[in-house]
């Protein structure tokens, strides 16, 4: 690197001059040491890092580095005043002479200030992070009550001058002439200044990246100090070489040109670059790592740190980085000089290949192909089905394939889905036959060179047989399993499967085929029996006659009652005909869809408790009592075909008021006093006790029940009270059940009427006295005991607590240490963060009804070669249409307006439309405000605020949501992932300490009493030595327990020996085989064999006890072969495991039957107490899980809720805008604007984000881990609230679980969005360069294409709507949007306009 300098100064001999170069040692993936030389032989060195690691990039390319962000005013003589009442969104400036002013009416990303005299105008682009005033001749007052993000005040006569570095809260200045004082005690939203006679002064930039050029070329006299590296006034007395005095911008150190551009990685390169007024410099730059990265790094002062101005981009590139064999490395791009070594055997860059000193690199003929996997093995006779075949060195160039066959017959190459080097697809021919059926693949290259496979290829007939059921309702819906033999022929991907012409989705492809009913859309059902037809591919079929027959739709006739309560559990009876035929009847009950709660939490479901072919039973599902003020509208669902149940209601719960009359009598009525009795309960479904005591309810009016007494007296159902024999009793507790509802309320005392005649003969008497004697010896012996009893049982309870304090504590300090390698991991970058394009189709697409087989993940459209050149050019056009905001804003409009229009529709639409413009994130942005204005004035005018942005009922709130995840992926890439990835880990490896249940999804450890495993079960923890075949001797010590199936075992092993792999790229346990040596032969664990225990109709899974394998156990773990006598074995053991799972009656730990009987159970009150008493021991585990996990919980929420740290500028920028647009409107309040950033923020994004990691994260959440991580997001919604939670003792224990913590995580809700609203506001501008910035850097990875055909067919949709809405609109008129749409539409599906 060759450094000129042109300052005399600087250098006085040209000759010391030293050459200076990179030398990139080792591959960048690794780091390096780089030095530089400068002219006197000052030394420095930097090293290259990982991208995520370094993060002092000064300078990207097009950035304007130097941020005027500070206001300059010069005032001169008569004064001036400035005042804002409101928060920072306007300003307005008036000077006195002129009389000129100027109002900005948006937020504060720019002041420009016109003064008289001079003619001065200032503009500052950036945002206002200094005000800096010049007072000057008497006294003055400076008073800060909180923090200041950056004031600076100086007096003339004292020089006095402050600073400080944190938010503005409260200020006070008093001026002296006119001893005018003015004090904010709270946050800046109103200032008034009253300045008298001279003065101004130049400020210092402040910014990100100052620049010396922009300092002293500025207008306004500035000077630039190369020692401290900032812009200061101009001053006289401040002098050296360090200052550059204004309008000197040769002087100005700088960097520029570098030469060579582009440089290949691990090869010694000297590249060189200009440079002028040079001192000793520090070097630093970072990449990505890729085939190709830009490097672009900054020249900094060695002693201060402070950066130079520099424009300096290099690329460095990498051979071999994914070019891994021969054909790759002659694929690539003639500018890499880019060569196959042969003897290295890798693909490095032409210098680096000097071990081939006869030959020219370039003329190296690559090796013959080689075939490693054939997709799928098997196929039909007569062809027709595509194959793929894997394998490196299959040719550069489509035209390499000359000749591809498969069994010897021809195989049709498939140019367009030829992938270079790795894959070539074909299409097979059909057999000969008098041909073999099973043969090898082979390819044939240019040139000659062929490659065949070591697996075989097998043409085969499926056979189908079988369909069952055999008949089904005409709406579909029921799921039909097809069984046959050979049926598991090609892939899932060739075979379609028809009923007389009616499509059934595919659902699993294997031995048996299931598939799910399509609904036959023809009005007269036919009375024949149907054909079912499976085709393969194109040319084989096979088919099973009179198979299946469409029946009528079920009726339903009536539904008794009408209604239920908010609590639920009433039965509800539907009365109808066919419902025989249904597989799954199921109530659902709909309230608004709330986003941000996970999955569906304002959808509840019920299914059916009894079905016969006439009559349907439910219990009315429990609803959010949140919830009471709206409407819920009530479906039955019987598989596909649904119906609303009109008229059914819900009503709010009754209420209770206070006993009057506590004492009864064997003969006293009992009158229950409130209100909402009757709304949706009968005396008949009304049920009350008085202690263990039922109760007849007689009468039950609206606000009145009438209770009449039992003929025996009732006792209390608790152990400490005892029935007694004088008149009086201890309190019962009365309580009244409505469905699932329990309403104790209030408590009476018993007493029986005096039965004694007054005429008692004595010998009658004396008996009864004895009587008496001996009752109450007993009951005190009685007593005694009791008392004794409840002190061992006290002592007990104490000693529990003990030993679960105790628990908490050692479990705590063991997870601390066994998480230090999952710390250590997440140090060195291990933490599986998902690419952007994964994560954005995870998000927006994969909670939709078609999964991860949307098409938006898939990427598949179904698009005619011929047309697809028409198609691709109308969709551009379609592009940008939508890129007219008249155009978007009445198709949206449109769509809304039709009641067909659902709430999955509207939020899969929203996503469509996020990715159709996220090249325009700035439109995005624009469109989502003016129709959040438009939302947003509805809820107001509807007077009913609090409910914005808390349902999905419209597209807006849905992009609203999609627009924070974009904008916040940095930030859960940069700072809260790693506190949510450690929560995840550390539940994960809590609840995997103990057993879990692989059957009924229960754990031990668990944070959801639901899933919490109530028995005891025995087990100990083993230590596996685990031997990987194939991958050398090393062997991996596994703890797992002895209670764990094979199938958990194989878990737990494949996370331990892949751990520093993502979930994606791990085995799968279906993929892997686990053998045990406990001696000379070994033995494959499985789940399910011969062998497995049988308990009645009960088989158990079988287990590691089950085999008796004992600690240090070596076990292998092998990959499935699938050669074929391999594959035989494994079909028969499949077949054997396959006849042993249809069995339903199967279990792990606990059997479903004995938890039943459990809770069915109904014996003695010793028995009940016992068991209840049971049940809340088991509970403390939860207390101890919860203990163990406080630490990352509390990380977690501090990531998120902390406004101190970095807050991403989207967060401020939306919160800015709901304050501003909050202070336009008289009736929302301080709670209105919190809960709709709540409903904004944690709620819609944060909650999603929790309950699903692999969202974000390339990792497997299982059922269990799912179950703990609800009760915490459970928690952070609680905390988000304003409302104040009443627990009770018949709270939820999730809701007890957090109750002490709740205060202090509310406490930081309101403090998150407290400093949120301190901060420095964020610009328009700002705004759009950061969302210009996310478009230019992942828009070409996502799917435009198919977003926008996806789109394009709600447009064909609602093409009618559409075309009036924009008929209609005059704005469209002129931009002639609908003859626009109607050429659209011609192009794509060819329909028919008025053109």
């Amino acid at each position: 690197m060759h450094l000129r300098h042109f300052d005399p100064f600087f250098i006085t001999n040209l000759e010391e001059m030293t050459s200076v170069s990179f030398w990139l040692i080792k591959k960048y993936k690794s780091i390096s040491n780089i030095c530089v030389f400068f002219c006197r032989c000052f030394l420095c060195c930097f090293f290259i890092r990982r991208k995520h690691v370094i993060n002092e990039i000064c300078l990207l390319e097009g950035e304007e580095i130097y941020l005027p962000s500070t206001t300059w005013a010069q005032l001169q003589e008569y004064g001036y005043s400035y005042r804002n009442t409101g928060t920072v969104t306007g300003v307005r400036v008036q000077l006195q002479e002129y009389g000129y002013s100027y109002r900005n009416m948006g937020t504060v990303t720019g002041i420009r200030v016109q003064l008289q005299e001079y003619g001065y105008s200032y503009r500052s682009t950036g945002t206002v992070t200094g005000i800096r005033v010049q007072l000057q001749e008497y006294g003055y007052s400076y008073r800060n009550a909180g923090t200041v993000t950056g004031i600076r005040v100086q007096l003339q006569e004292c020089g006095y001058s402050y600073r400080n570095t944190g938010t503005v809260t409260g200020i006070r200045v008093q001026l002296q002439e006119y001893g005018y004082s003015y004090r904010n005690t709270g946050t800046v939203t109103g200032i008034r200044v009253q300045l008298q006679d001279y003065g101004y002064m130049c400020l210092p930039a402040v910014g990100v990246c100052p620049r010396c050029m922009s300092c002293v070329a500025s207008p306004w006299g500035c000077q630039w100090n190369t020692q401290e590296h900032t812009c200061q006034d101009v001053d006289g007395t401040v002098l050296g070489p360090q200052i550059i005095k204004h309008r000197q911008v040769a002087r100005c150190p700088q960097f520029e040109n570098p030469d060579p551009v582009l440089i290949p990685v691990g090869f010694k390169t000297t590249i060189s670059f200009e440079g002028i007024n040079l001192d000793v410099y520090q070097v630093n730059f970072s990449f990505d790592k890729s085939q190709e990265t830009n490097v672009l790094f900054y020249v900094k002062d060695k002693e201060t740190g402070k950066k130079i101005d520099s424009t300096l981009n290099v690329t460095l590139y990498n051979c071999s980085l994914g070019r891994e064999d021969c054909s790759l490395c002659k694929n690539a791009a003639p500018k890499y000089n880019c060569v196959w070594c042969a003897k290295r055997k890798s693909c490095v860059y032409e210098k680096l290949c000097i071990d081939q000193a006869t030959e020219d690199p370039q003329d190296t003929e690559c090796p013959d192909p080689q075939i490693t996997d054939i997709i799928p093995r098997y196929g039909p006779v007569k062809g027709g089905i595509s194959v793929t075949i894997k394998g490196s060195n299959l040719g550069i160039h489509k035209e390499d394939i000359k000749a591809v066959s498969v069994v010897g017959v021809p195989c049709i190459h498939q140019e367009d889905r030829y992938a270079v080097s790795t894959s070539v697809v074909c299409e097979i021919g059909p057999l000969d036959p008098l041909s073999t059926n099973r043969g090898p693949v082979e390819v044939e290259l240019e040139g000659g060179k062929r490659g065949t496979s070591s697996v075989f290829f097998t043409y085969r007939d499926p056979i189908a047989s079988s369909v069952h059921p055999d008949k089904g309702s005409k709406a579909g819906g029921m799921v039909v399993t097809i069984s046959g033999s050979n049926l598991d022929t090609a892939t899932r991907e060739d075979i379609t499967v028809t009923v007389g012409g009616v499509v059934c989705t595919v659902e699993t492809f294997g031995a048996n085929i299931t598939c799910r009913m399509g609904e036959y859309r023809a009005d007269k059902v036919p009375s024949d029996l149907l054909m079912v037809t499976v085709k393969y591919g194109k040319n084989s079929t096979t088919a099973v006659p009179t198979a299946f027959q469409f029946l009528e739709n079920p009726t339903i006739l009536d539904h008794h009652p009408k209604g239920s309560f908010v609590c639920g559990g009433r039965t509800i009876v539907v009365t109808g005909s066919g419902f025989g035929l249904i597989q799954n009847a199921i109530m659902r009950v709909q309230a608004s869809a709330d986003e941000w709660s996970g999955m569906s939490p304002t959808e509840y479901l019920q299914e059916a408790l009894n079905k016969n072919d006439t009559v349907l039973q439910f219990l009315s599902p429990a609803v959010n009592r949140s919830y009471e003020t709206q409407v819920f509208r009530t479906f039955i669902q019987l598989d596909n075909w649904v119906r609303e149940l009109k008229p059914f209601d819900y009503h709010p719960d009754p209420a209770f008021d206070s006993l009057t009359k506590k004492i009864i009598t064997e003969t006293s009525i009992i009158i229950v006093t409130g209100r909402g009795f009757s709304k949706a309960m009968t005396a008949k479904e009304a049920q009350a006790f008085v202690g263990d005591i039922p109760y007849f309810v007689n009468t039950l009016q609206d606000d009145k029940l009438f209770l009449d007494p039992p003929s025996s007296q009732p006792r209390a159902l608790s152990n400490h009270h005892r029935r007694r024999r004088d008149t009086s009793s201890d309190p019962l507790d009365l309580l009244i059940k409505f469905g699932n509802g329990e309403w104790v309320v209030g408590s009476v005392h018993y007493e029986r009427k005096n039965e004694v005649s007054l005429l008692i003969i004595p010998a009658v008497i004396v008996p009864m006295l004895l009587i008496i004697l001996i009752s109450v010896y007993c009951y005190r012996r009685k007593s005694q005991q009791a008392e004794r009893e409840y002190e061992k049982v006290k002592h007990q309870l104490e000693n529990l607590e003990e030993s679960v304090r105790d628990r908490c504590k050692k479990e705590f300090t063991d997870l601390m240490i066994e998480m230090e390698d999952h710390t250590n991991d997440l140090s060195e970058g291990r933490i599986p963060f998902l690419d952007y394009k994964t994560y954005t189709d995870r998000v927006f697409f994969l909670p939709s009804k078609d999964g991860a087989n949307d098409v938006m993940i898939t990427g598949k459209l179904d698009i005619p070669e011929s047309r697809k050149a028409i198609v691709a050019q109308a969709l551009n056009q379609f592009s940008n249409l939508l890129n007219s905001k008249t155009f978007l804003i009445n198709f949206i409009k449109t769509l809304e307006g039709r009641p067909d229009f659902n709430a999955r529709a509207k939020v899969y639409f929203a996503s469509l439309l996020t990715v159709a413009l996220h090249g325009k994130l700035e439109y995005y942005t624009d469109i989502m405000r003016t129709l959040l204005l438009e939302l947003m004035g509805n809820y107001v005018d509807s007077k009913n605020p609090k409910l914005m942005l808390r349902r999905s009922e419209t597209v807006v709130e849905r992009m609203l949501c999609n627009w924070m995840s974009i904008c916040l992926y940095q930030f859960l890439k940069d700072s809260a992932g790693e506190p949510l990835y450690k929560l995840f880990r550390a539940i994960k490896h809590q609840i995997e300490k103990g057993p879990v249940d692989a059957r009924v999804k229960k754990a031990k450890y668990t944070l959801n009493d639901t899933g919490l495993l109530g028995d005891d079960v025995e087990y100990c923890v083993l230590t596996l030595q685990v031997l990987v075949h194939g991958e050398g001797p090393d062997v991996t010590p596994v703890k797992v327990l002895n209670c764990d199936t094979v199938s958990q075992v194989k878990e737990k092993i494949i996370e331990a020996v892949y751990r520093n792999l993502p979930y994606s790229q791990r085995p799968k346990v279906d993929s892997v085989t686990l053998e045990w040596r406990p001696g000379s032969t070994g033995q494959i664990l499985s789940d399910l064999d011969l062998t497995s225990q049988k308990e009645g109709r009960w088989r158990r899974i079988n287990t590691l006890a089950h085999y008796n394998v004992r600690d240090n156990a070596t076990l292998v773990l092998s990959r499935v072969v699938h050669t074929q006598q391999n594959y035989d074995q494994n079909q028969d053991n499949q077949e054997e495991r396959n006849s042993l799972l249809d069995d339903d009656k199967v279990f792990h730990l606990v059997r479903p039957d004995e938890l039943d009987e459990m809770k069915s159970k109904r014996g003695s009150l010793k028995d009940k107490s016992m068991t209840k008493a049971i049940t809340e021991i088991y509970l403390t585990r939860l207390l101890s899980v919860k203990g163990t996990l406080q630490q990352f919980v509390d990380d977690f929420f501090r990531s998120v809720l902390c406004s101190g740290a970095v807050v991403p500028p989207a967060i401020k920028y939306f919160f800015d805008f709901l304050d501003e647009q909050a202070l336009k409107h008289e009736n929302v309040d301080e709670e209105t604007i919190h809960i709709w950033k709540t409903n904004s923020l944690p709620l819609r994004f944060w909650v999603n984000i929790l309950k699903n990691p692999h969202f974000i994260f390339d990792v497997h959440v299982t059922e269990v881990v799912d179950a703990s991580l609800s009760v915490i997001a459970q928690t952070f919604m609680d905390a988000c609230t304003k409302s104040e939670h009443k627990l009770s003792r018949d709270s939820p224990s999730n809701k007890l679980l957090y109750a002490k913590e709740i205060s202090t995580y509310k406490k930081m809700v309101d403090d998150y969005y407290k400093g949120i609203r301190q901060m420095v506001s964020v610009s328009d501008q700002d705004m759009n360069t950061h969302l210009a910035e996310v478009s230019r850097t992942h828009t070409d990875k996502l799917n435009i294409q198919v977003a926008l055909y996806q789109l394009y067919q709600y447009a064909s949709k609602y093409y009618d709507g559409i075309i009036q809405s924009l008929d209609e609109d005059p704005a469209a008129q002129s931009k002639q949007l609908t003859l626009r749409l109607q050429q659209i539409a011609a192009a794509l599906e060819n329909k028919v306009t008025d053109l």
